[in-house]
Order: structure tokens, then C-alpha cells, then sequence
């Protein structure tokens, strides 16, 4: 039987390479995201190609309680459950601490932190009555280490690490594992975007954004790639990582080592 599969922020960038290695699988799998909605039908329907499992499109706002619930109770009804639950969606906003906009730091840690918690708490119930499930946060370097400009970032991708942790050891006994990705610089839209914002923030180049700030400390001097963190979210999901929970991955080019 098809495993069902929901990938939040998942039409583009990591989160569609993730839906793409599950669907490549045969999984069912439900995408969510913002964009254009001929682009996203696109996207669905080449997923849906892949593998011969079902793969639907939710609109749900990661700001928005009520709809991240609407999100899960779609895939139960669609699929009769949730075995794999990934967290992906984020957005990134770049500024000094006494001039991050009120409202963008709330925006930050309600997309990269609360609806992780809002997906888990539907989400979480339909996995203990099935008696197993796979959780996957995608966090980030900067879960574990911190940069400047990033504060809202940094601070929620943390807690991210901390409510991986917490989750994991609630649901040790349930066969449910919680788990975390920490990617290095990824070379998506997402950090595409950011790079004019540094470099104003520093007063340097775009292209010196990329080698003495983003790649600085990523020892192997090379981005990740979106593949490299999706078949780690595909392991984490598999057979053999069931005795790997409350921890994380990091993906990150040596970055964390130092």
C-alpha cells in the first residue's frame, strides 16, 4: 500500500525535490505553497507521472492555524492517513535586529517554527492510531550555528531543533520517529533571493555574497544540492532509520564542524 505523504512548502526549491523523490517512490503526495497556479498544476502533474501514486495540490497559508489544519485533514481523507509529515516551508527576511520589521519577524517564526507545531498536533494523532509515522523538519545550518542579519531565522530554525527533540522522546514508544535536516547554503529561490540583501546589508558584491559569505564556511567550497537533502529525507523515512529520532543530519559541506 502507497505510503501518503505531506510536504509543506513544497512548489519549488527543497520541498519540491522532496515531494519528487517520494512520488518517485510510488508515494501519495500532498504539495502546499504559494506561486503561480499554472506552474503549480505543472508541477503536481509531472509528480504524478513519476511513480503512479496520487499527488495533490493545498493552498494552506503556514500562518494559518485553521488552514494547516484543513491541509492534514485533507490528506486523511484523501489517503486514510499521514506516514510521512515533512515541515519544509520558509521564507527568509535579512536586516539588523533594531530594524527587523515587526511584522516580518512574526511572519518568520510563524511559517518556520509554529506551523511545524500546527502540522504535528493534526498530524500526530492519525500517526499514533496507525501505530508508526516519520517526521521530518527541515531545519537549517542555522539551527545550530548563528549568522548576523538573520536573527528570525536563526531563532526559529533553533527552535526548531528544540521541538524536534521534545516530539521525538513524546512519541518514542508510538513507532513515530522525529527528525531533523540541517542543509548548508542551498542554491534555491528561497537563498537566490537573500542574496541582494546581504550584500547591501555588508556593502559587498552579489558574487562575494556567494564565495566569502554563503560558502565561506562550508569547508567543500560547493552548494548542496536539492537531491542530497531529499534522499536523506527518503533514509530517514525508510525501515532502516526507525531506532533514528530526536536528532538531526546536517548536510552542510563541513560548515558545522568547524
Amino acid at each position: 500500500m502507497a505510503r501518503s505523504v505531506v510536504v509543506t512548502g513544497s512548489t519549488s526549491g527543497i520541498g519540491l525535490g522532496i515531494a519528487r523523490a517520494f512520488a518517485a517512490e510510488g508515494a501519495n503526495v500532498v504539495i502546499n505553497g504559494f506561486g503561480n497556479g499554472q506552474e503549480i498544476e505543472a508541477a503536481r502533474a509531472e509528480l504524478e507521472k513519476l511513480g503512479g501514486g496520487t499527488v495533490l495540490y493545498h493552498s494552506a497559508d503556514m500562518t494559518k492555524p485553521d488552514e494547516i489544519e484543513d491541509l492534514i485533514r485533507t490528506a486523511e481523507q484523501s489517503f486514510g492517513t499521514v506516514d510521512v509529515l515533512v515541515n519544509n516551508a520558509g521564507i527568509q527576511h535579512v536586516a539588523k535586529i533594531e530594524e527587523f520589521p515587526v511584522e516580518k519577524w512574526d511572519q518568520l517564526i510563524a511559517i518556520l517554527l509554529s506551523s511545524a507545531f500546527h502540522t504535528m498536533r493534526n498530524t500526530i494523532p492519525l500517526m499514533k492510531k496507525a501505530g508508526k509515522g516519520r517526521i521530518i523538519n527541515v531545519a537549517s545550518a542555522h539551527g545550530l550555528v548563528a549568522s548576523p542579519f538573520k536573527s528570525a531565522y536563526v531563532a526559529a530554525k533553533h527552535g526548531v531543533l528544540g521541538l524536534t527533540k521534545s516530539a521525538a522522546l513524546e512519541l518514542a514508544e508510538f513507532g513515530i520517529t522525529v527528525n531533523a535536516i540541517c542543509p548548508g547554503y542551498v542554491l534555491t529561490p528561497l537563498v537566490e533571493k537573500q542574496i541582494p540583501a546581504t550584500a547591501r546589508e555588508r556593502g559587498i558584491s552579489e558574487e562575494a555574497v556567494k564565495t566569502d559569505v554563503m560558502l565561506r564556511l562550508q569547508a567543500t567550497k560547493q552548494f548542496v544540492s536539492i537531491d542530497e537533502v531529499a534522499q536523506t529525507a527518503i533514509f530517514l523515512a525508510s525501515d532502516a532509520a526507525r531506532q533514528i529520532t530526536g536528532t538531526h543530519i546536517s548536510i552542510d559541506g563541513g560548515w558545522t564542524a568547524q
